[in-house]
């Protein structure tokens, strides 16, 4: 049995994929969510092989919903988006769903989700978690989990990042918090006006920085107003002193 999902924050689009998956006489439905807390949470407990998400719920968007499940499922987005604002993601998501769509267009989809779902689901969907982390509306903030909370990270309140093995440390005012991402992710997904790679392992926010100092050989130190020391590479100190109007 293959088991399903349905998160959307509109009881009516919850009612017509419902109803619609009634055609599929192979998949369960588990459980409907209205958010992407409920929704986390259901992934995590019903391990479902697919989602129905909408990109624009309360609280958390379906893409920060996304970014915080372990285990991916296969995702068929179920979105009032424009075509324009989602095309970025077409190639890496199962397939889109813009409202109102009919049941020939979503037997559409979810047929060809069973049709090459045994080859290559996992890998379409881990690239799609890429793209959409790196999408414009996810560049004003950054979602973490702490001991099975959900935490929302403005990115003004960001001081620096720092690369830590497989996580990404993220220094804020209120401590440090880790995100399973790498630099590269967070340096094509933050504004660069605001963010600078300045280091291998580490990138700040440009709007701390209250001085440079030179350090050893060719390399810096950037001193933030928290008084905190960020390393600067021969090779980031030109990208700092030009994201700084230097």
């Amino acid at each position: 049995m293959i088991k399903a999902v349905i998160i959307d924050d509109e009881p009516l689009a919850r009612e017509i994929v419902k109803e619609y998956l009634q055609s599929f006489s192979q998949i369960q439905l588990m459980q409907e969510c209205g958010d992407g807390f409920e929704g986390l949470k259901a992934i995590q407990q019903q391990q479902p092989d697919i989602i129905f998400l909408d990109v624009q719920m309360p609280k958390i968007n379906g893409f920060e919903m996304l970014e915080l499940v372990e285990s991916l499922p296969a995702v068929i987005f179920t979105t009032a988006f424009e075509e324009h604002a989602i095309r970025a993601f077409e190639v890496n998501a199962i397939d889109y769903l813009l409202k109102p769509f009919s049941k020939e267009r979503f037997d559409k989809a979810v047929s060809k989700w069973l049709d090459r779902r045994v080859a290559d689901e996992m890998q379409q969907t881990a690239a799609l978690l890429d793209t959409a982390g790196a999408s414009p509306m996810q560049s004003n903030r950054v979602v973490v989990k702490i001991n099975g909370k959900i935490k929302i990270i403005p990115v003004q309140d960001i001081h620096y990042l720092e690369a830590a093995d497989d996580y990404v440390k993220i220094v804020t005012p209120e401590g440090t918090f880790l995100k399973n991402k790498t630099m590269q992710f967070f340096e094509k997904s933050l504004d660069p006006q605001q963010f600078a790679r300045v280091h291998r392992s580490y990138m700040l926010n440009v709007n701390q920085v209250t001085r440079i100092e030179p350090y050893e050989k060719e390399n810096h130190l950037a001193i933030l107003k928290s008084g905190a020391k960020v390393p600067v590479s021969k090779t980031g100190y030109p990208r700092l002193k030009a994201s700084l109007g230097l």
